[in-house]
């Protein structure tokens, strides 16, 4: 059954979610995420001389709040995202790091950034490209506003092969995951069966990484995490 990601939908379920959006998260991944965002700074590193970073779909904007604690609280970051609850919290956990002077937060849609070609030396999203109506048309915007010789990075939940892995994490994530997550959030659009159902739908390891190809990008690689619970994929312009 084709998921529906229309962006009122979307945008309605992660705005009824927001202000337990990070609870949900961390108690739903046992703290992983919180690693796999340290893993993808350290990966894709920011550049002192390389220019502002840019990080589309960026929720409560942690991966936005990483970077800049790894550039000891000196770059200039920009996150932005469509749903507008989302980016108040953002906001104001910026302003409770002291980073108000360094990232701006600007709601925009990632199929349509309001910004000129060739400006960020980083454009990065952490488990958010999945939720973009038109997966192409969001890699296409994110290479197009990086700047030559600049990373274009995509954090994304994946599928895990191994057994017993595979069919344990499967269980958890479809069955276990959406009745906790659903009786925490208590939200109308179904929110934690929306998340299984997006990860199995979204494309995985080359298939993505072909499509980083094909928006443009070179020498696309990807990192798998946590025995391929989460996958990183860079590409370079």
């Amino acid at each position: 059954m084709q998921l529906d990601k229309s962006s009122d939908r979307v945008r309605q379920m992660f705005g009824e979610i927001a202000p337990r959006y990070d609870l949900l998260n961390h108690v739903l991944s046992l703290g992983i995420d919180l690693a796999w965002r340290r893993k993808t700074v350290r990966l894709v590193p920011f550049e002192p001389d390389g220019g502002p970073i840019l990080d589309v779909c960026t929720g409560t904007g942690d991966l936005a709040l990483a970077y800049w604690k790894s550039s000891g609280r000196k770059a200039q970051i920009v996150g932005t995202d469509f749903c507008q609850p989302m980016l108040e919290l953002a906001n104001q956990k910026g302003c409770r790091a002291g980073a108000e002077k360094h990232i701006s937060w600007i709601e925009a849609d990632t199929e349509q950034l309001p910004f000129p070609d060739d400006q960020f030396q980083i454009v990065c999203v952490a488990f958010g490209l999945r939720n973009v109506s038109d997966t192409d048309c969001g890699l296409r915007e994110m290479a197009r506003v990086c700047r030559p010789g600049g990373s274009v990075a995509v954090l994304e939940f994946s599928t895990p092969t191994r057994w017993p892995l595979g069919p344990l994490y499967r269980w958890y994530f479809q069955r276990v995951l959406p009745r906790i997550g659903q009786a925490l959030a208590r939200n109308h659009q179904s929110a934690y069966n929306y998340l299984p159902a997006s990860v199995s739908q979204f494309p995985q390891g080359e298939e993505l990484a072909e499509r980083m190809r094909a928006a443009g990008l070179a020498q696309v690689e990807y990192h798998r995490f946590t025995l391929g619970i989460a996958t990183l994929y860079v590409g370079c312009k």
